[in-house]
């Protein structure tokens, strides 16, 4: 279950962060503030087309660290900010996540249980084609449980799964 009155301090926060991030370009994937000893850890994982390198966490950390003080969320109360990038495995649930692995392998759980590891072509606000062996498919969103990038260690260009 969870605690409203970490979701409520989370959402004064989302109030600060999120208009910070949208201005510089990135979407704010996630959000959480949790006690951490005598500090609160306030945890960012943002994303943009393209992705997201090291400079970029640090000049947002920078810019939400001058805000957080300003906004005086915690008073006195003394945080750790930690920006990040999503990373490899989290799972794909809204099309931007798609669209920004166009390319990429992917192990879909569709909702009525069944598995497909393809490729993904192509997406939009509705669904995404994946490459199949030697097919195409197209899966709607709604279909789809739960969806991961694969972690490929070795890939030919141009290579067929």
């Amino acid at each position: 279950m969870s605690n409203p009155s970490r979701n409520l301090a989370a959402e004064h926060f989302r109030d600060v962060i999120e208009p910070l991030c949208a201005a510089r370009g990135f979407d704010l994937e996630a959000l959480d503030v949790v006690p951490a000893g005598r500090r609160r850890r306030v945890s960012v994982v943002i994303d943009a087309d393209g992705g997201v390198d090291l400079d970029q966490c640090a000049e947002v950390s920078h810019a939400l660290s001058s805000a957080l003080d300003a906004a005086d969320l915690l008073g006195d109360a003394p945080y750790t900010l930690e920006v990040s990038s999503p990373g490899v495995a989290r799972p794909l649930r809204l099309p931007r996540h798609w669209r920004r692995n166009i390319g990429r392998l992917v192990r879909v759980t569709l909702q009525d249980g069944g598995d497909v590891l393809g490729r993904i072509k192509d997406t939009d606000e509705t669904g995404a084609e994946l490459q199949v062996g030697g097919s195409s498919r197209r899966l709607p969103y709604g279909a789809i449980a739960t969806a991961r990038v694969q972690v490929e260690f070795r890939r030919l260009d141009g290579g067929e799964e």
